[in-house]
């Protein structure tokens, strides 16, 4: 297995406009650090994946963003490009969102009441169908890629972590038309 450490030291300049200030996440295709704009103060989330990633998802990812971008309850991507510092990082400036739903989950004993639930729900379902509106799968759905948002978004559900998202075929455009090619033909 590839090592993904990130090595970046905390106050390193990301694409010289943000500082990093300190991790706060990571997973298999490497780490999110809390970060700041240098000229606003706003703070963001800066995802970094080593160059050296032997299946690279970050260039991948920021573009399925970009193609969503403006949609409700997707973040948006600030930058994209290598960490300026070393060069040895992806970068991916974007929004900084709250916890997961498996996090907040986990901190409501696992259980849920069954009205956040409805809320939840209302609001997962219409990110997913924004995400195939504008023709993509997410093919990683679960409660860790729920974020929910900070600041006035705190009661916003927002679906993050692109990597796998593929653009889906015809035939999928006709069960969102309601119907299929040949469902109209007509046999003499």
């Amino acid at each position: 297995m590839e090592s993904r450490k990130v090595s970046l030291s905390a106050n390193a300049l990301i694409g010289g406009k943000w500082r990093l200030v300190r991790k706060i996440g990571g997973g298999s295709f490497g780490d999110i650090y809390l970060g700041q704009n240098m000229l606003t103060g706003d703070e963001v989330a800066i995802k970094l994946e080593p160059v050296t990633a032997r299946h690279p998802q970050l260039l991948y990812e920021s573009r399925v963003y970009r193609v969503l971008q403006n949609s409700s309850g997707v973040p948006r991507v600030y930058w994209f490009g290598p960490d300026g510092v070393s060069n040895r990082y992806k970068a991916m400036v974007m929004d900084l969102l709250g916890p997961s739903l498996e996090d907040l989950f986990t901190f409501c004993g696992r259980r849920f009441s069954a009205k956040t639930v409805l809320t939840l729900a209302e609001q997962m379902l219409w990110r997913i169908e924004c995400v195939h509106y504008r023709g993509l799968i997410h093919r990683d759905i679960k409660p860790d890629n729920f974020l929910m948002g900070i600041g006035p978004h705190c009661n916003r559900v927002f679906i993050v972590d692109f990597g796998l998202a593929k653009r889906f075929r015809y035939v999928f455009m006709y069960f969102l038309r309601g119907h299929l090619p040949w469902q109209g033909l007509k046999v003499r």
